[in-house]
């Protein structure tokens, strides 16, 4: 079984070790990185990166790569080896990375791996999106739904009134998954951005198709009855808890500034 887990990354950084992972450099910048695979080569839409953030990787890996499995991580969340590792020192969590063995063992049981759900706990995804970002772009989301795959939109409209959702558009699966589910997304998406106008926004609030898919995922997987299982993400990197945390009740109390007005 060959497979093929991409390390997204717009800059030269530290990569996990084994021969699964393959970094991966989105945009298009002039300078390449020793080592790395481009997502602007082939059949690419990395001229996009800017608002569709890692989706650019994964439209290029289920178009240009032939593999039995397919995955997308971010060189600063790894999915571990089954341990959360919640304390360790970063040297530490990289020593307990997903190998070729533990993915093959799970690849033998599962057709996907998707990280541990994120629990907002007091918010549904949807009022966690409208508190951060632009609520009409949901709201045109559900719109081409209705009219392009109308039989997704019942599982829409039950996952966004979750309190928890499988976040950070990371996942690996069995390649004819991992591209149908690409398939599906990005026609989802291209539509939204013909019917979406996002001047004034911020350049956080342009990266809208990267967040927007988050919360398309699990309607993905759950009309089409994937078999998956979950696997903990690993922050490789020093996180700021306090003020993510400080930040999140802010936004819960105030909401978002930038939001749109009825």
């Amino acid at each position: 079984m060959k497979s093929e887990i991409y390390v997204v990354s717009h800059k030269q950084t530290r990569m996990p070790e084994g021969k699964i992972y393959y970094p991966l450099q989105v945009g298009t910048a002039k300078e390449t990185f020793k080592g790395y695979l481009r997502d602007n080569t082939g059949d690419n839409i990395a001229d996009r990166n800017q608002n569709y953030s890692e989706l650019t990787a994964q439209y290029w890996a289920a178009h240009n790569r032939q593999a039995d499995v397919k995955g997308l991580v971010h060189y600063r969340r790894l999915f571990s080896d089954g341990g959360s590792h919640f304390f360790a020192t970063v040297n530490q969590k990289y020593r307990h990375v997903m190998n070729e063995k533990q993915l093959t063992k799970l690849m033998d049981k599962y057709d996907m791996i998707l990280p541990r759900k994120r629990n907002y706990y007091i918010e549904t995804s949807w009022s966690h999106y409208e508190h951060i970002h632009h609520i009409k772009d949901m709201e045109t989301t559900r719109e081409v739904l209705e009219e392009k795959y109308p039989d997704y939109v019942p599982y829409f409209d039950k996952c966004v009134q979750r309190t928890s959702a499988h976040m950070f558009n990371m996942f690996i699966a069995k390649s004819a998954i991992f591209n149908e589910y690409t398939d599906w997304l990005m026609d989802v998406l291209f539509e939204v951005e013909k019917r979406t106008d996002i001047t004034g926004y911020t350049s956080y609030e342009q990266r809208i198709y990267g967040f927007i898919s988050e919360l398309l995922m699990d309607v993905w997987v759950e009309k089409n009855e994937i078999n998956y299982t979950e696997v903990p993400v690993m922050f490789m990197g020093k996180q700021h808890w306090v003020k993510k945390i400080m930040s999140f009740l802010m936004r819960k109390i105030k909401g978002n500034p930038n939001k749109d007005e009825k």
